[in-house]
């Protein structure tokens, strides 16, 4: 099996070309694959499969086995991996997910794919994946009560996947493990969420740390950098366009007049192989 090693920011994905019979590992052999002493290594796995109307579809999953609905730090390496090794050398590309299709746009210096924006579509304050807002509260500002009776004051989203957003004062002293699983499998999540952990610096940076479902403690997640800025934009902490500093580097995120949101980054080819 031929595979590719990318990283968006810190966040890694082996990419496999299954275009001809889909997704082809169970999450055991998913699992296996992305352990990081004793498999290839990675925070998830990316399927390049075949299309109903783009120029690809995206199939992504956690290093668990589980699968996720949308990755933008993933599409960004996915579409690095489409032009420059699938041959699709489209610098406007269009990439279906399971939280919808995306349009990127590639940024290219002599054939190699540098950075690419995503446009990552409307923030949805109201889902199934997400609690139902608090009595007299603005849609996604929840308070979080545990089993344990800690109580958490909470913007939750959707970018494609659940979100929930913390603003804390130190990103350093965060408790990231022991909050993020607690909120991750909270019950008002009926498929997990993301636990985003956001320093507000000025009104054009966040300092961030993500504990991502089914993964852990990531470098980087572009779907939590969207959630994070979209929540402090909404609560006034923050004006567009913003940049998301996170441990595996900075991404920029900004919004149109309709309200989309756009990632910009990079995607790094690491390795390639053969398992």
């Amino acid at each position: 099996m031929q595979f590719y090693k990318y990283h968006g920011t810190g966040n890694d994905f082996i990419v496999l070309d299954a275009m001809e019979e889909g997704v082809f590992l169970s999450p055991r052999e998913i699992e296996a694959l992305c352990q990081r002493h004793t498999g290839i290594g990675a925070d998830g796995v990316i399927f390049a499969c075949p299309p109903l109307a783009a120029d690809a579809a995206m199939r992504i999953f956690n290093a668990d086995g589980s699968e996720a609905e949308m990755c933008g730090n993933g599409i960004r390496c996915l579409a690095k991996y489409l032009f420059e090794r699938m041959g699709i050398k489209r610098e406007d590309m269009f990439i279906e997910t399971g939280g919808g299709t995306r349009r990127l746009r590639l940024e290219t210096v002599e054939g190699l794919v540098r950075e690419v924006r995503v446009d990552m579509g409307l923030p949805e304050l109201m889902g199934r994946d997400l609690p139902a807002p608090d009595d007299n509260s603005r849609p996604g500002e929840v308070t979080i009560t545990t089993a344990g009776g800690e109580v958490f004051h909470a913007f939750c989203l959707s970018m494609g996947n659940p979100h929930c957003v913390l603003f804390i004062e130190d990103t350093e002293m965060a408790d990231l493990a022991r909050i993020g699983t607690l909120l991750e499998r909270h019950e008002l999540f009926p498929n997990r969420t993301n636990v985003e952990f956001a320093q507000v610096l000025d009104e054009r940076h966040i300092l961030l740390r993500v504990w991502e479902r089914g993964v852990g403690e990531t470098q980087a997640c572009g779907t939590g950098a969207c959630a994070a800025a979209v929540a402090a934009l909404h609560n006034g902490g923050c004006a567009a366009p913003v940049e998301v500093r996170l441990r595996g580097g900075a991404l920029e995120i900004d919004l149109d007049d309709q309200g989309h949101v756009y990632l910009s980054g990079p995607a790094v080819e690491v390795f390639h192989g053969e398992l």
